[in-house]
């Protein structure tokens, strides 16, 4: 039986696999006004993984009170850290600046494209998909851009992979890089990031290690989201070699009247100025860049909160968005990742 070779140069059949990697984040709103504001949301909140109550009570609770007021009040606190020029939403600026600094890193190789996409908003993760395999890529390397795993964030972004890949006649290769919440890379990118911003330790009275909260009854249900949080932190602390008692984590951003992870962050930081702390830094460890929940809520909100009730000195640490040590980190980890496929 006569063997029939492959055809060069034929887009079906490349002499080498071309690789897609397929970076992944929360998402934003598109504006700050009311209805690019509630278009967001109500993606985001009808997510079953991110709001798990019984649906037709919960589509109620949403297209009523939720989704008539909350637009307005997000919108305006977006409003704090829109940037109508440049890209709007930090998150997205980071994003594309992460995107864009990865592309140079792998530039030599020329079957490697890389893009991104929001799990909210855009641009959306199926379409960016069937970009990526239009233009030829076979492999795909998934990288969910969260820290710690949690249900509400990793598993979400995996669930809308999953379900594009239910579509696919030919399904490209598909590979995920697992939480990095204990890599020592993230934990030393970490706490370099946190020695170059507070320059004095001395003076500081304690850095609050805060992690955006999820209803505590996730976790009692098996999420291994605080467990992660908790490890990220102890790492931190011993790659910093601070005592115990200068670092105290917390969980933000609770919503609706279930109870979260605790200690909430907002109560600890009234808690601290109130007992006389003076000097407090605060970092988010669960973002890997800025958002409305570190720049709005901790930096304006709790920063707030800190003074009013007594705090002086106040300082935010910046996620590691697209500094040297972040992009050093996510080279890491995708080449890592990448093992046995491009060789």
């Amino acid at each position: 039986m006569a063997i029939i070779d492959k055809p060069k140069d034929h887009p079906l059949f490349p002499d080498k696999s071309n690789i897609g990697i397929l970076l992944v984040n929360l998402g934003t709103p598109e504006g700050t006004d009311y209805w690019s504001m509630r278009r967001y949301l109500k993606q985001f909140l009808m997510d079953k993984r991110v709001v798990d109550i019984f649906r037709p009570l919960w589509w109620l609770i949403l297209n009523g009170p939720i989704l008539t007021f909350r637009p307005s009040k997000s919108g305006k606190a977006y409003q704090k850290i829109w940037d109508k020029d440049n890209h709007g939403s930090p998150l997205r600026k980071f994003t594309i600046k992460q995107t864009s600094k990865l592309k140079k890193i792998f530039e030599s190789y020329n079957n490697i494209s890389i893009e991104y996409a929001m799990r909210y908003g855009t641009p959306e993760i199926e379409k960016t998909l069937n970009k990526m395999t239009k233009n030829g890529c076979s492999k795909i390397l998934l990288v969910p851009l969260y820290p710690q795993y949690a249900a509400s964030t990793s598993a979400t972004v995996k669930d809308e992979v999953f379900k594009w890949m239910l579509k696919q006649r030919w399904q490209p290769d598909l590979r995920t890089i697992a939480p990095w919440f204990d890599n020592h890379n993230y934990i030393k990118a970490l706490a370099e990031t946190v020695k170059k911003n507070v320059i004095n330790k001395n003076k500081l009275d304690k850095l609050i290690v805060s992690f955006h909260g999820i209803p505590k009854r996730y976790f009692m249900a098996g999420d291994p989201y605080h467990c992660h949080c908790i490890k990220s932190a102890r790492l931190l602390k011993e790659e910093l070699k601070w005592p115990d008692d200068k670092i105290l984590v917390t969980f933000q951003s609770r919503f609706g009247p279930e109870p979260w992870l605790q200690p909430y962050t907002d109560e600890t930081i009234i808690d601290l100025a109130k007992q006389g702390q003076k000097n407090i830094a605060v970092v988010a460890p669960g973002f890997i860049s800025d958002c409305l929940e570190t720049l709005e809520e901790i930096n304006v909100e709790a920063r707030e909160l800190f003074i009013e009730n007594g705090g002086e000195s106040f300082e935010y640490i910046p996620c590691l968005n697209d500094n040297e040590y972040s992009i050093k980190f996510l080279e890491y980890i995708i080449k890592q990742n990448l093992l046995g496929w491009n060789s």
